[in-house]
């Protein structure tokens, strides 16, 4: 008997959440920390993507530490030409990611 989604209810082999979840608006932004420094923020993916193993695939491609909180991700750093060519090849779409 095939997994389910807990999600979607559908079958592993053809559940769709992941495909869903990439086509909501995706907002690439910085903040300033405490004594200066800088923080790249993305925000807007959906509860559908594991953000655990986006922000570790992109923490291993910068070359930088960073976090997951209250469903956004933050890296260390300014990097938000950067995150948005990796979310590109991570297979989200270009006309979805905002830089800010």
């Amino acid at each position: 008997m095939p997994e389910i989604c807990p999600n979607c209810g559908l079958p592993k082999e053809i559940c769709a959440c992941e495909t869903m979840a990439k086509e909501e608006k995706i907002r690439v932004s910085t903040s300033e920390r405490r004594f200066g420094k800088v923080t790249t923020v993305i925000s807007g993916m959906s509860k559908g993507i594991e953000l655990r193993k986006i922000a570790k695939e992109l923490k291993t491609r910068l070359a930088c530490g960073g976090t997951v909180k209250n469903g956004t991700i933050e890296l260390q750093g300014n990097h938000r030409e950067r995150v948005k060519k990796l979310l590109v090849k991570l297979g989200f779409p270009e006309d979805k990611i905002e830089v800010t």
